[in-house]
This record gives structure tokens, sequence and C-alpha cells, in this order.
């Protein structure tokens, strides 16, 4: 019955696309290095399919973690807790999710030893944002997403919520992307705030972590290639590259104990999709740059086995019914990545 309505669910809400024929295989990059970042200062973020990826991945590691910025996403484990599943969880239909329900899941799956334990999420600090203007992943769905940390415990004093720019399904960055209220690729967009450029990846990074340095002008690195295939088979729906983003203050021959952030792109907002638009353009190097932080930029490629025609993260079991949990294909991949950057 789950099977049938992720199905049901993908054909009535998400808008498939056409299926396109498969890739040749990319010649694999170079593994991902060992840094030696700290453990205790790990943190998230994501857009649509990424930000329910981020919600996930945070609380299944939340003794781990120390935060996630969620823009346009929903509640954790949202699709096998509310009726009328994806759409619920996108378009609010018939009725938006419920936030208690996330909560009652993630403490079963916490007593079952499948997540920590979700009190660890009081300690966090969280930013959520959801634009006004956005057709994708309704408002109310996004207030589910607070209510939900609300109710986990989280103290109000440590969310960030906000839902009053007129923006679109989208990352906001501050120089680069389409007008601010945009719904389309490559799903980043310019908007003003007191007639000054937003920058988001400033106000996630900085609710997290604290005061931040100024940005860098001037990048002390590039972004590199790295083999995933190391972490995940193609069974994940996973591509076989990611990117990665390493300050030079974080190389191995540093002393610097740097934080890693590890940033979800949205569905159709992959490599392969949109370029090097969100591991180079959005602005978390520039931030990264000059706080220590890494940020680790994890790919999903559209694919027919597993059906993901949209290259989305699974929030909804496409890899399996354990998606949500440390046991997925995805969050297991993703831990090891940043177990990787974090060992010596």
């Amino acid at each position: 019955m789950r099977s049938a309505m992720i199905v049901l669910g993908l054909v009535g809400v998400l808008s498939l696309v056409s299926l396109s024929t498969p890739t040749q295989a990319e010649t694999p990059a170079a593994p991902l290095p060992a840094l030696g970042a700290s453990p205790s200062q790990i943190s998230v973020s994501g857009l649509s399919s990424g930000a329910f990826m981020a919600v996930q991945y945070d609380v299944a590691f939340s003794a781990s973690t120390v935060g996630a910025g969620i823009v346009a996403g929903g509640p954790y484990n949202c699709v096998f807790v509310n009726i009328g599943g994806i759409g619920a969880c996108m378009a609010a239909m018939p009725l938006p999710p419920s936030g208690m329900a996330s909560v009652a899941a993630a403490e079963g799956f916490a007593d079952l030893g499948e997540i920590d334990p979700i009190s660890h999420l009081a300690s966090q600090k969280f930013y959520l944002f959801s634009g006004k203007n956005d057709t994708v992943v309704k408002q109310s769905v996004m207030n589910a997403v607070d209510t939900f940390y609300l109710d986990a415990g989280v103290p109000a004093s440590r969310i960030k919520y906000v839902k009053t720019f007129p923006a679109g399904h989208a990352f906001i960055a501050p120089d680069f992307g389409n007008l601010c209220g945009t719904n389309d690729t490559p799903y980043v967009d310019r908007c003003e705030s007191h007639g000054t450029p937003y920058d988001q990846p400033g106000a996630i990074l900085s609710q997290i972590y604290g005061p931040l340095q100024p940005k860098a002008a001037t990048l002390s690195a590039q972004p590199v290639a790295f083999n995933q295939r190391e972490f995940a088979s193609s069974a994940s729906g996973m591509a076989d590259t990611g990117y990665v983003y390493i300050p030079a203050s974080c190389d191995k021959r540093s002393a610097v104990k740097c934080a890693v952030h590890v940033v979800f792109h949205g569905c159709l907002q992959s490599a392969a999709k949109v370029g090097d638009d969100v591991y180079s353009k959005l602005g978390y190097n520039n931030w990264a740059d000059s706080n220590h932080i890494i940020v680790l930029y994890p790919q999903v490629n559209a694919s027919t086995i597993p059906f993901n025609p949209q290259g989305c993260w699974d929030w909804f079991g496409y890899t399996g019914l354990d998606f949500q949990t440390q046991g997925g294909m995805q969050m297991t991949a993703i831990h090891e990545m940043v177990q990787r950057l974090t060992s010596q």
C-alpha cells in the first residue's frame, strides 16, 4: 500500500518530467579526503527534497548535529504519517501535514534504536524559510516543520523562521539567480531586505554557528569533485560524483578544527542539471572560507532505476522504507562522508 501511495502521489503532485536516458558512466573523481574536522560542529541545510533530507539527517543523527537550515521542505517522515502522502507534504492537500504526528514517528524510530533520541534536538539551532510565492511547497507545510521542532522540545528562541519574503521555490542568493518570486530553474532567487540583497547562506550559517567573520571576497580554494561511489551504489540514486569546498585553513596541513556543513540541493538542481550553480554560486563558500567551515555538496541525479526522474533526495521511500532512518541508503552515505571529513 505504501508503494502504491508513493506512485500515485508522484504522478498527481510532482508533475513528473519525461524520463531521460541514463548518461554514460563518469570517470571516478578523487576520494573524499580525511581532514580531521570537528565532529562536534556538524550541520546541514537544503532546499525542497534537500530540505526534507536535511530534516531527516538532522533528526536521525541529532546526537552529532548542531543545527539545520530548512528551505521549503516538510516535517520528518511526512509522507507516511499524513493523509494524502506527498500531496499533503507539498500542496497541503487535503490537509496540511501534522508536526505532532512527525514527532510521534520520530519517537517511535528512536525507541527502536533506528535514529538518535530526539531529546538531542533541543540543543540545536534552526533556520526555516518559506517564500510567500512558493507554488511547489506551500507555506502551511513549512509551518508544520516549525511545529515539529517546537513539539520535539526545541525552545522557540533557537528557531528563526523567515516567511515574509515574496520568494518562489528557491534558495536565496545575494548576487545570483532569478527575480524574487520565480519558481523555475535553477531554483535560486534574488530577493532584497530593506534595499539590500538577502544573503540566505550567511543567515543559515550565522543562525547555526553564531556571529560570523565577514565573508571572503576572494576564495582561498575552489570546490573539488570527489567519488561518491565509495559511499553509495547506483541503487541509492546518488550520482557518481559529489563536490566539496575546503578552505585553505581546513586542508590536511592545518591545525584548525573546522566545522562541516552539508548542503542538499533540490529536485532538478543537481550539478548534472544546473552545473555549478549550487556548489559554487550560492554564496556558502564565501562564508565558509573566512569561518573555517568545510561545505559538502552531495549529489543525486535523475534515474529510472531507482525511479527518480527529477533527481530528488529520497524523502518518500524510493530507495526503501528505511529511507528516514540511519540505515537508509542515502542517510548512511552522507553520514559516512561526514565521518570521513572528521577523521584524521
